[in-house]
């Protein structure tokens, strides 16, 4: 399964092009079963506070973080989100995707989702 925060839609449209069941991040939702999770950058480089709270009740079961970002704001800060999940949760991050990333990039989190996830 896939979990993800979209605020912009690039996220979203990542998750899309994955042969993988998803649920959009909501308040309260409780995750049971090993889980991707997929997020934005806040501000500069800030985990969102919706995916922050999810993670506090969720962690134990995300076998990965994919992160979308903007490479225009800098090496820094771009995808800082996913350094900083990885770093607090201690979570692999899978890929950090500049905006909606490439079909390459898709083809890589498949195969971690095939191999990490359910296999």
């Amino acid at each position: 399964m896939i979990a993800y925060a979209s605020r912009t839609g690039n996220v979203k449209y990542i998750v899309s092009k994955l042969k993988v069941k998803s649920i959009e991040i909501s308040e309260g939702l409780m995750l049971t079963e090993p889980y991707l999770l997929f997020t934005y950058t806040d501000g500069l480089g800030d985990i969102p506070v919706k995916v922050a709270r999810f993670l506090d009740h969720n962690a134990n079961h995300c076998k990965g973080v994919v992160v979308s970002g903007n490479s225009n704001f800098g090496h820094a800060v771009f995808g800082g989100a996913g350094d900083k999940i990885a770093t607090t949760y201690q979570i692999p991050l899978v890929r950090k995707l500049d905006l909606r990333g490439y079909q390459a990039d898709y083809e890589a989190i498949q195969q971690y989702y095939e191999t990490r996830v359910t296999g």
